[in-house]
């Protein structure tokens, strides 16, 4: 059904380019992994925008790290494990928060500028943090921040080639080695980039709802390549709706970062009652999907589109100090942070599976990398802890380009060619299959699941797979053969899980069930669905 490669190729006569290090996508992951990298290696880094389209540049609230001395790694790690409800890999997590502060400090080498009070790096709080642990930069900007430090020294950097405007179309392997990508530049031309070492830096996948705090640019297109190379794709059920994206008529789904919550923000119901102790013992600062099904509940009690958040008991000077961009957005469609209680709704936020790889980032595919959003490491389990992504991003960036380092290089061309049954048809134009592709996602796949809204979904997903016959040439067109894998795998995995754990709750079983599901699920275009059972103690 979905074919290994998307177009016709014969690797022997397309124009080769050879590199050492090629990283796909940017984002912290990207950047942080090419800089890396270019100490003693030739990178070629490929956006298909550029450098700052990315969800990193959207992130508002920070980077979690054990700063302070009140905090330590233990308790990074209980939270960390608890917030993954049970499917997190406990070694992946050890590495990440040990790890974290010596990212955390290359980050700032690398010219990042954390917020600083008194002397000392501001650190905030978020939901399911036990501690204050969460750095940031220019209030609520963080991402943006780090994208401009890293994207800086990347374009003055003589050993990294960026790449604006190209599209990965497919990996290249061969006999279980990855040599590069096909790749396709903005005239359509296409050429071969050879590598000893490819790096998935691609992230999410929030275009495959309706409603996503993601930018256009994330469709998920690394997922999708590495399936049809034969990559081992890890608990594509769970799904991360962020509680508080803006919902409000001509506005964007623009996010509310969850540190508005961390500094005392209230979520009230359309009759302006507080609800989350109705919920959760840690009240707005629960977990994010406690606190997002929550917020749906309210919803569909008073038959209202949106709830509120709150925090105009603080002081004006805090709220704009904190969150100037947040600030600055609202009052752009006349909502004031300060007096207005803003309305909210949740949105398709992160993405907790993905390409499932080792400690050192390596996929069951040689020489083929992941990491960031893009990346499943054992990190998140079944609910990503807040501002754990950024710090997952530079810790595992910086293990796989040691991991990279002991690989030597590779001259071979694969002698590999691929001749599909493609045919050239009028087909119904990509924006609307798109929408509808979202619409089945939201209605079906999103925040409250059931056997037969996921069976329905599947089959309305399957009368669109004629996209895999067809010749495709516009960088449109592969960003919906890659969302409509991608949603084929979300949809086929919440259907395998008959329990609710984390990011995926299902209404049929609404459990939480360890005697079966204390499991992995997995999906390898070769060899099928399989599971992998977690082994932590």
């Amino acid at each position: 059904m979905i074919p290994r490669y998307l177009v016709d190729i014969d690797i022997q006569s397309l124009p080769v380019v050879d590199t050492d290090v090629i990283v796909i996508g940017a984002g912290i992951a990207g950047l942080f992994t090419a800089l890396r990298s270019s100490k003693e290696q030739s990178v070629v880094m490929i956006t298909k925008k550029s450098l700052l389209d990315s969800n990193t540049r959207y992130a508002q609230g920070g980077i979690a790290a054990v700063i302070s001395a009140d905090d330590s790694p233990q308790y990074h790690l209980q939270d960390t494990i608890v917030a993954g409800a049970g499917l997190c890999d406990h070694s992946a997590v050890d590495v990440l928060v040990h790890e974290g502060p010596e990212g955390v400090e290359n980050l700032i080498k690398l010219g990042t500028q954390f917020d600083v009070e008194n002397g000392e790096y501001a650190l905030t709080q978020e939901g399911a943090h036990s501690q204050r642990r969460i750095l940031h930069a220019n209030g609520d900007a963080t991402g943006f921040e780090i994208v401009r430090a890293l994207s800086e020294k990347a374009i003055a950097n003589s050993n990294i080639d960026v790449w604006d405007n190209h599209f990965v179309i497919d990996l290249v392997t061969d006999q279980g080695i990855c040599y590069g990508a096909i790749v396709q530049k903005s005239n359509g031309e296409r050429l071969f980039l050879r590598g000893k070492a490819t790096v998935l830096c691609s992230g999410g996948s929030g275009q495959l709802y309706r409603y996503t705090t993601n930018p256009e640019v994330a469709t998920a297109d690394g997922v999708a390549m590495a399936y049809r190379a034969g990559a081992n794709v890890r608990d594509m059920e769970f799904i991360q709706f962020h509680p508080t994206s803006l919902c409000y008529p001509g506005a964007p789904r623009f996010l509310i970062s969850e540190a508005v919550r961390g500094e005392g923000a209230y979520l009230r119901n359309i009759k302006g009652e507080r609800f989350m102790g109705k919920y959760h013992e840690q009240l707005e600062l629960a977990p994010r999907d406690v606190v997002a099904r929550a917020i749906v509940s309210e919803m569909e009690e008073s038959k209202s589109t949106f709830v509120y958040i709150d925090i105009t008991h603080e002081t004006e000077e805090k709220i704009k100090h904190r969150f100037p961009t947040i600030y600055k957005y609202c009052l752009d469609y006349g909502l004031d942070l300060t007096t207005d209680w803003i309305p909210v709704a949740p949105a398709m936020h992160y993405m907790m599976g993905g390409v499932e790889t080792d400690l050192n980032g390596e996929t069951n595919i040689s020489r083929l990398f992941a990491c960031g959003e893009v990346s499943s490491t054992g990190v998140h389990g079944a609910n990503r802890l807040a501002s754990n992504s950024l710090s997952e991003a530079i810790v595992f960036g910086r293990r796989i380009v040691d991991r990279i380092a002991l690989l030597s290089s590779l001259t071979k061309v694969p002698n590999t060619s691929f001749i599909g049954d493609r045919h050239v048809h009028a087909i119904q134009p990509v924006v609307e299959r798109r929408l509808k592709l979202q619409k089945i996602m939201v209605r079906y796949a999103g925040l409250k699941r059931n056997r037969e809204g996921l069976q329905k979904g599947l089959d309305e997903l399957m009368r669109q797979v004629t996209i895999f016959n067809t010749e495709l040439t516009e960088r449109e067109e592969f960003e919906f053969a890659n969302m409509l894998t991608c949603a084929l795998l979300i949809t086929e995995s919440a259907l395998f899980r008959e329990e609710s754990r984390g990011g995926h709750y299902r209404e049929d079983f609404p459990n939480r069930d360890d005697e079966h599901w204390s499991k992995h699920t997995v999906l390898n275009r070769e060899t099928g669905q399989f599971e992998e059972w977690i082994t932590n103690v």
